[in-house]
């Protein structure tokens, strides 16, 4: 990601009211790997915190995971939608509607070409990518598709 990417993807997941759990682990995270005391980064605004976290070298999982999810949700959205609707998959503003939505393979190359020339590169990188690391098995058909802007 970039630099401006993740300071997006930091700050969609502080601005988050259902990420309490995780915003106390990225503020417990940040706190240890900065010297400060869990307190001092609870208590600072939204921009200092999201620049706290957009520059930590490494994130667990979970919260790399929150926070791209809630990055693109709170970004992306059209691009999401646009990617369903060339992939035939029901949606609601970019979210699946079913469960166990599997894309067909042949069109997941031809979905991607679709959003790349519509949405800068970076952040058609970015999603598919996010989509691959977090469902191989459902999204696997990416595997051929993604490559770096």
């Amino acid at each position: 990601m970039t630099a401006a990417q993740r300071q997006r993807a930091a700050r969609a997941f502080w601005e988050d009211p259902d990420a309490t759990d995780d915003q106390v682990q990225a503020a417990l995270l940040i706190a240890q790997q900065k010297k400060f005391r869990p307190k001092t980064v609870i208590g600072l605004d939204l921009d200092r915190k999201a620049r706290h976290l957009a520059t930590l070298g490494a994130l667990p999982d979970t919260l790399a995971a929150r926070a791209l999810i809630l990055y693109h949700l709170a970004d992306h959205r059209p691009m999401m939608g646009a990617f369903l609707d060339a992939l035939g998959i029901a949606h609601e503003n970019g979210l699946i509607q079913e469960d166990d939505v599997k894309p067909d393979a042949s069109k997941v190359a031809l979905a991607a070409a679709e959003i790349a020339t519509r949405f800068p590169a970076e952040d058609v990188w970015v999603y598919l990518h996010t989509l691959l690391c977090q469902d191989p098995e459902t999204w696997g058909a990416l595997r051929d598709v993604v490559q770096k802007p």
